[in-house]
């Protein structure tokens, strides 16, 4: 007999309130990522208080449900879409609270479901921030989420992955506990991560399979009094990897990402060509070392200026910081005798844009005419990543016939998270009806001007495989992931001893396998 759940969803609605207990259609956009829906659970909960989260793990548990976890929902892996009808998703976006800004410590504290845009505007009024300080998503990314995920963009450059900015953890273990980690483990503040073993670490990447985060401490820092924007064209591949090795090793940014052609011309508004050279003929009087330097630059610039910027093969934008201008210019000065032989300096008008506006709209969970949208990631060492391109592109050209006939198509983000790895990010588009995700996320004005797809089943297979053949293919050359859920191999990668701990791990947390099953192939 189907298990009776109506004394369950009483018992959540009293944990949660009525208008925190989703049933029916209106779960819809909730258990739908920005790829694609699995399975419909059976209620989407959300708790208001860490309190009220416990007793819902507990309420759940006594009745053998399984649970997954959505925090922003601005993932694209299956972390917290329910793989298996029936399971309750716990939706965090009302555990918001700011706990704490403790400026003489040097941390904050705050609930998983808190933005990054609100911790953001809250640390902006006291000249402070986070060393990372989110993802472009982050108008709805949510710190638990991205720590969750190992989210990168904003400070990775010089700070890293989110994980490498977390101090401590409060985490919801699935009988209902509260553990915490980092010197809150033994009753102090959540001052510091390292007492013993990194018991914080545990819980960063893992998509919420080992446990609900519900307070994460973050460290402070005070914000850069001074920052540019720089960016270079590179008339190839090897030329980009280069150049970004090289800023990197040097740890010269705060920020930097790339794009192919393909998504340089296709997702970045362009610029008025004639404003954008008389912007970059600023920015190098003003970034250089002095008047004589910044002359020499805007006449090399110049002749650059002529070409076509629209045509660019790749492109490399940073954001470089300092503590004032002096630094910035030093800074931007070594950036330029590292890769004007490698490239050509261009208006930095895309990280000017990226910097006064950190987290857009969702506009770009869509292609450019509306097409469906679905990034594929991997991370690689440096000495793997041109024979990837080479391997990628021969790929490709295989598929290129299939690709053309069912309109599907692609473009290349990349970004240097560390100075040991290179994250090659593949965006995959393809004409299809549009869900009830990106009805929810994505501005009705910009939605209504864009083109409409009639469902392609077949043409979602082949982008569901293609998916999978290209995480195969980073897989051949050492990569890893960042963004695991349910998308990418994980446990079936580690070596024996390795996926040992981790199912030990998994067993001593989560007995049962009742917190987001089949994340991390668990």
């Amino acid at each position: 007999m189907p298990l009776d759940t109506t004394p369950l969803l009483a018992q959540l609605a009293a944990i949660v309130g009525d208008d925190g207990l989703i049933t029916g259609d209106a779960m819809s956009p909730l258990a739908t990522d920005v790829y694609r829906r699995l399975e419909m659970p059976l209620a989407v909960v959300q708790p208001q208080s860490v309190e009220a989260l416990q007793a819902v793990v507990r309420a759940t548990a006594a009745a053998g449900i399984a649970l997954s976890v959505r925090g922003g929902g601005a993932s694209y892996t299956d972390g917290y879409v329910p793989r298996d009808a029936g399971q309750v998703l716990v939706d965090l976006s009302r555990l918001n609270r700011i706990l704490s800004i403790n400026e003489e410590d040097a941390f904050v504290t705050v609930e998983a479901g808190v933005t990054w845009a609100e911790l953001k505007a809250a640390l902006d009024a006291r000249g402070l921030r986070t060393p990372f300080w989110g993802p472009f998503s982050g108008l709805l990314a949510t710190v638990g989420g991205s720590v969750s995920q190992n989210s990168i963009s904003h400070g990775s450059g010089a700070y890293g992955i989110s994980a490498e900015s977390v101090l401590s953890l409060d985490v919801v273990t699935a009988d209902g506990s509260l553990l915490s980690t980092g010197s809150a483990a033994v009753g102090s503040s959540p001052f510091s991560r390292h007492y013993g073993p990194d018991l914080t670490g545990l819980f960063t990447g893992d998509c919420g399979a080992l446990g609900i985060k519900a307070r994460v401490t973050l460290a402070l820092q005070r914000q850069r009094a001074a920052h540019r924007p720089i960016s270079f064209a590179f008339p190839d591949f090897d030329h980009l990897h280069e150049a970004m090795r090289l800023v990197s090793f040097d740890r010269l940014d705060e920020s930097g990402f790339a794009l192919d052609g393909a998504l340089s011309q296709g997702q970045i508004a362009r610029q008025d060509r004639a404003g954008a050279q008389f912007g970059m003929a600023l920015s190098i009087l003003r970034s250089s070392p002095s008047l004589a330097s910044g002359i020499v630059q805007l006449g090399k610039a110049a002749l650059s200026a002529r070409r076509d910027l629209g045509s660019a093969p790749y492109m490399v934008h940073y954001i470089v910081e300092g503590v004032d201008d002096g630094e910035v210019k030093g800074r931007l000065n070594r950036m330029r005798e590292l890769l004007a032989p490698l490239g050509r300096e261009i208006p930095g008008t895309v990280p000017a844009v990226v910097r006064s506006m950190p987290f857009a709209p969702f506009y770009n969970t869509l292609g450019p005419a509306g097409e469906r949208w679905v990034p594929v990631h991997g991370v690689l060492p440096h000495s793997a990543t041109k024979p990837f391109d080479k391997a990628l592109a021969a790929f490709l050209a295989e598929r290129s016939a299939e690709m053309k006939r069912l309109g599907v198509w692609t473009g290349t983000m990349f970004s240097v998270p560390n100075a040991s790895g290179f994250l090659y990010e593949i965006a995959i588009y393809w004409p299809d009806v549009i869900t009830d995700y990106h009805r929810q996320v994505v501005p009705a004005d910009y939605l209504e001007k864009l083109p409409k797809y009639p469902e392609s089943l077949e043409t979602r297979a082949y982008v569901h495989q293609l998916k999978a053949d290209l995480a195969t293919l980073y897989g051949q050359f050492g990569a890893i992931h960042y963004q695991i859920g349910k998308a990418y191999p994980y446990l079936d990668r580690l070596s024996g001893p390795a996926a040992g701990l981790v199912r030990s791990l998994k067993a001593q947390l989560d007995p049962q396998g009742r917190i987001s099953p089949g994340v991390l192939g668990l």
